[in-house]
């Protein structure tokens, strides 16, 4: 009798065994903890942008783990620098995911870091959420392991660059942009958008990652009489440009992305850069907001760090509170595969600080394609009716 039972037991544990486990256990996840992975620039062209970030994913994190978790779990956000390198991003990405075992990544900045990234992560099953990058490859094709909130560069540019060039009777349109993913998909949607009302681009010039001198591509765009000129331009690539252009006498109707819109621009460039348009996604969370959410999440953020918040401290903020979402959702059996069935049919997420509605569906794992013109007035950005 005593043989049988073993026997009977030896069979049942064999066949668990094969079978596997029943409700696989996700890495990164456990009863008490999820941890969230995010790659920023700490060290390089886009820290301004990274630093800001990731203080408002922190207090998002802290203020969900205060008020007890999601199902019983807190979150711990894991941040590495990639100095906006898509060799460093490839060796951070690899520690993330297959030495600290991070659930899902989150607001990782920029497009091509992104882009070395995401082969690392999908290898292990790693969603790549919300990143702070409007390139298309963030959505495109859908997979359960893309979602994405910002509208896209290519979209916002070939919907807009018409309006405005029609807007300000433009004669003839230039182009400067990064010599990368990020630039050439601003460089392409306003391309495109041009097309539609029968104008191509007169005259071209890129620059490399990182450059701060521009007087050969401002020379050769003011020697094609441009008075239009589309910019994939960042954080300092933008005033310094636009600079330039001043000295030189050049004054063309400078257009940047979304990716040129935020309040660094302002204050790095100062006079210089009043009249710039760019489109946005969102309004900026200046602290004497006319939104009193955003006065009281401004002051809030100030009280914790004893700094005014930033559009990418929204952003940062935003991200964590819609993945926390979804997260909250999934439930007790948290996995790639039901945070992303729960985003798919959490319906529209709706924020009080002046950001769009989110909605992703089975079929689009864009949350939200609104844009908008914004222009520089006296040293503020103001949203262009």
């Amino acid at each position: 009798m005593k043989g049988r039972k073993i026997t009977r037991l030896c069979a049942i544990a064999a066949f668990l065994v094969a079978a596997g486990p029943l409700h696989a256990q996700s890495q990164g996840v456990t009863d008490k903890e999820v941890l969230i992975g995010s790659i920023q620039d700490l060290s390089g062209p886009l820290a301004g942008f990274s630093k800001m970030a990731v203080a408002g994913m922190q207090m998002r994190v802290d203020e969900i783990n205060n008020a007890g978790g999601l199902n019983g779990r807190r979150l711990r956000l894991m941040v590495e620098d990639s100095g906006y390198t898509p060799t460093r991003a490839v060796q951070v990405a690899q520690k993330l995911v297959n030495q600290d075992r991070v659930f899902v990544m989150a607001g990782s900045i920029g497009s091509v870091v992104n882009n070395a990234a995401m082969p690392i992560q999908f290898e292990k099953n790693v969603m790549n959420f919300a990143p702070l990058t409007a390139h298309r490859d963030m959505f495109e094709p859908v997979s359960k392991l893309k979602f994405a909130v910002l509208d896209d560069y290519y979209g916002a540019m070939k919907e807009h660059t018409p309006v405005l060039y029609k807007r300000v009777g433009a004669k003839r349109a230039c182009a400067l942009y990064q010599d990368d993913e990020f630039g050439l998909e601003v460089f392409r949607g306003a391309t495109d958008g041009l097309k539609t009302i029968g104008v191509t681009i007169a005259e071209t010039a890129t620059y490399k990652r990182g450059a701060t001198e521009f007087s050969s591509q401002v020379a050769r765009l003011r020697g094609a009489n441009c008075d239009f000129v589309v910019m994939g331009t960042l954080i300092r690539e933008t005033p310094a440009a636009i600079a330039e252009a001043r000295k030189t006498g050049f004054n063309p109707t400078f257009l940047g992305s979304v990716g040129a819109y935020t309040e660094l621009i302002p204050m790095l460039g100062r006079e210089v850069v009043n009249g710039f348009y760019a489109t946005s996604s969102s309004l900026i969370p200046y602290p004497d907001s006319p939104n009193p959410a955003v006065r009281k999440w401004a002051a809030d953020f100030k009280a914790r760090t004893n700094a005014d918040p930033q559009l990418f401290t929204l952003y940062g903020y935003w991200i964590i509170d819609v993945l926390g979402r979804g997260i909250e959702r999934a439930g007790k059996n948290l996995t790639t595969e039901t945070l992303a069935r729960a985003l798919e049919t959490m319906g529209t997420h709706n924020s009080a600080l002046g950001l769009p509605p989110i909605t992703f569906t089975e079929k689009n794992h864009l949350g939200s394609s609104y844009s908008a013109i914004s222009q520089i007035q006296n040293g503020r950005w103001v949203e262009v009716k």
